[in-house]
């Protein structure tokens, strides 16, 4: 009977021992699941600090690179103004020098079809007033001549 009571004693080890075994592995798991949660915890501020001051760099660098960028723009801006105001220049010249050109085939064609300039108008309207004039001086001359003929 011994030998059943050594295994009934052995036996009572072994549920010990196996409870035991399961205990610690149950200890184990949790100690390693709390490490694990708190490490989560410890990320999840981490990430919140990091993202605080990674915005803020972010930002800080946008704020630089548009401050460069500004500058460049802002140059070549000024440049493609520049080059515009030329181009203008030249085109009002040239538009000019069409104009002129076409005023002087305009006023040949005019000339040779016998219908003169607004200048050449004005300027005998100008000799046909001081004809006028002279002519109305000289018949009050005239008259005046006439009425002292008369009286005499």
């Amino acid at each position: 009977m011994s030998s059943d009571s050594d295994k009934e004693k052995g036996n009572d080890n072994g549920n010990d021992n196996d409870q035991e075994r399961d205990a610690q592995l149950a200890d184990r798991i949790k100690g390693s699941a709390r490490q694990i949660w708190l490490a989560g915890l410890g990320a999840y501020t981490k990430a919140e600090e990091d993202a605080g001051r990674f915005f803020d760099r972010l930002v800080h660098e946008g704020e630089e690179l548009e401050s460069k960028t500004r500058g460049v723009v802002e140059r070549h801006v000024r440049n493609v103004e520049g080059h515009v105001e030329g181009v203008k220049e030249r085109a009002s010249g040239t538009w000019d020098r069409l104009e002129g050109l076409f005023d002087q085939r305009v006023s040949g064609a005019l000339r040779r079809l016998g219908i003169h300039r607004r200048e050449e108008i004005e300027a005998l309207e100008a000799r046909i007033s001081a004809l006028e004039a002279e002519l109305k001086a000289v018949r009050e001359e005239k008259a005046r001549r006439q009425t002292r003929s008369e009286e005499e």
